[in-house]
């Protein structure tokens, strides 16, 4: 071992696909002497210790943290990063990775990034806000079709309507509104103007006023193929985007990324940790259509694997302000990952069933098995315990190469009602 390397005690937190690239990418790192992961699920614990801590327990993820000397904090999730988990981390002393909450608002409510974006000038779709389902109604009935219906808060990337008719329209505003299917996300609602193009995903670190751009991605939302079906929280992804261009890049980084984290700083909420920009690419040039605050899920899953440089240096950076001392490097090759869900994600599901074939993995190292839904039943057996059980990465010289790969390793494992898109990536034999 090299001298001088600080050794850290990690604790991650969050139970996901995400979590568990985060846990194996800290888990490469020579710093990493030991890693904690808070509720962690069965995955994860092959890589470090789970603890049945939730992650809307701040007083107890605070303490744990403390009395193990945990040496940084890694808040994964949405939910405790837009509800201050990192403000609770700070007052007790401890070092977190991830956006306080007056910073996570970026990501908490489309409402005050729609209009941070409208006062900075940064290009994104004509909007409206409405706090009143009758007012939305009424500006529903002249407005033109298609339109995006969005519920202001954290809907678990479901809380997004896209309607073709004032007829789904109207329905949507009951939905979000007035039934509250997404609960108190749907107090507010955005209208926003349907853009045309491609998707691509953008994720960077930030530490307030430097920000670092990863490789981009691009996620698959819809649940069946042809991405037809509901919204999910992803059934796949695949990195790097080949729409992604130098020419999108540079403009992207003169007219959205650094005016994002600058906006943010001159508003009084420095923000430092992850940002994802959800990006189309429309004939005018790139549109941002949202802001993550965190990592997000696939796409970590296939941006982490293809990074070079030590996650831990990153994001000591980002907390101590240094990352324009780092430049962030990735391996000149393609990932592809493709989500083994549970039939009938993501309304309804059975949950309980072996997993077999996992074993495979460990004799590879271009395929990697990220848990996201899984636990231990009372046999000590790997079981289903999610909508979206389990992400198969691939690597490969290519984006066709890897995605070969990855369908060839999410051949590897079994479960009742294992369910896939056969069409994650398809949109790179046509690039």
């Amino acid at each position: 071992m090299a001298a001088g390397i600080k050794k850290m005690k990690i604790l991650i937190v969050g139970s996901g696909g995400r979590e568990h690239a985060i846990a194996a990418a800290a888990a490469r790192s020579p710093k990493a002497e030991k890693i904690y992961c808070a509720p962690g699920n069965a995955g994860i614990a092959a890589i470090a210790e789970c603890v049945p801590i939730k992650v809307n327990e701040f007083e107890k993820i605070a303490s744990f943290a403390k009395e193990k000397a945990v040496d940084l904090v890694i808040v994964g999730p949405d939910d405790p990063l837009a509800e201050g988990l990192v403000d609770v981390l700070e007052e007790a002393g401890l070092r977190a990775f991830g956006p306080r909450k007056n910073a996570a608002i970026l990501e908490g409510s489309k409402a005050f990034s729609k209009d941070l974006m409208k006062k900075y000038h940064i290009p994104t779709a004509a909007y409206e806000t409405f706090e009143d389902a009758k007012a939305a109604e009424e500006y529903l009935e002249k407005a033109d079709y298609p339109i995006v219906l969005k519920a202001d808060g954290l809907a678990l990337g479901k809380g997004v309507l896209i309607c073709k008719t004032k007829e789904e329209a109207l329905a949507g505003v009951k939905e979000i509104m007035l039934d509250k299917h997404f609960g108190a996300a749907g107090n507010r609602m955005v209208v926003e103007e349907f853009l045309t193009g491609r998707e691509v995903s953008v994720l960077s670190f930030v530490d307030g006023k430097t920000i670092r751009i990863m490789t981009s991605a691009q996620d698959h939302k819809r649940a069946c193929d042809g991405d037809q079906g509901l919204n999910t929280g992803g059934m796949g992804t695949f990195s790097p985007s080949p729409f992604y261009t130098k020419e999108v890049d540079e403009f992207c980084r003169k007219y959205i990324y650094q005016p994002t984290v600058d906006a943010m700083a001159a508003e009084g909420r420095p923000f430092k940790g992850v940002i994802f920009f959800g990006l189309m690419l429309t004939e005018k040039g790139p549109r941002v259509l949202e802001y993550n605050a965190r990592f997000g899920d696939p796409e970590a899953q296939v941006v982490l694997p293809r990074m070079k440089n030590d996650i831990l240096d990153v994001m000591e950076a980002c907390i101590d302000g240094t990352l324009d001392q780092i430049e962030l490097e990735f391996e000149d090759n393609a990932a592809v990952c493709v989500v083994l869900a549970s039939e009938g994600y993501p309304v309804s599901y059975e949950k309980g069933y072996p997993i077999s074939g996992l074993e495979r993995f460990a004799d590879v190292d271009d395929a990697f098995c990220f848990h996201a839904g899984t636990a231990f039943d009372e046999e000590g057996r790997i079981v289903t315990n999610g909508g979206r059980v389990l992400g198969i990465t691939a690597v490969g010289k290519d984006l066709k190469a890897a995605r070969a790969r990855a369908y060839e390793a999410a051949g590897w494992v079994d479960f009742a009602n294992k369910y896939m898109r056969s069409d994650i990536g398809k949109a790179i034999d046509e690039a």
